[in-house]
């Protein structure tokens, strides 16, 4: 073979193995261990299916989890739900979401619009929860709800229990 040819042959053969093919790419950055890389968005809240939560003494919003939208998985996964998030003015955001408790970060998957329909995540990453008071309703929901001491809620059913024991007022208004 001509020096000519071997170089752009040799370029294309490393250029072919250094690209990940879709199917064998490992969900989102690796650390899932097995994560599906795009959730399966759940079904756009109903007013019914929210559970406030408490947050703090000093924040103006209100936050809600959807009863309905909750999913532990079965092998220490992330727990997902759909927060929503009430200002004094009744404005709403909405957002699809994960938690891990045993690394205590966070993921946005899906944001709702005014129109009943989710919009997915741009560039869902996970990322530390924050005990600061701008998002303090996620370090209270891990703490207080899904990952309690630490530990992790086993099913469905018990952050469900967890969240109505610790309901802030039991109904959404």
């Amino acid at each position: 073979m001509s020096r000519r040819f071997a170089l752009p042959t040799l370029l294309a053969a490393l250029c072919a193995c250094s690209q990940p093919s879709l199917s064998n790419r490992p969900p989102d950055d690796g650390s899932d261990r097995g994560e599906i890389q795009q959730a399966q968005l759940p079904a756009y809240p109903r007013q019914g299916n929210l559970i406030q939560i408490y947050v703090s003494p000093t924040t103006t919003f209100r936050f809600f989890v959807d009863a309905a939208s909750i999913s532990v998985s079965e092998d220490d996964g992330p727990i997902r739900y759909t927060m929503v998030a009430r200002s004094p003015s009744g404005a709403e955001n909405l957002s699809y979401e994960g938690i891990r408790c045993n690394t205590l970060e966070r993921k946005l998957y899906a944001f709702g619009r005014p129109d009943g329909t989710w919009s997915k995540a741009r560039n869902p990453r996970w990322v530390p929860i924050s005990e600061g008071q701008a998002n303090r309703q996620r370090a209270a929901l891990a703490a207080d709800f899904f990952c309690p001491q630490g530990a992790r809620v086993r099913t469905t059913d018990d952050a469900l229990r967890m969240l109505r024991k610790g309901a802030y007022s039991g109904v959404a208004q």
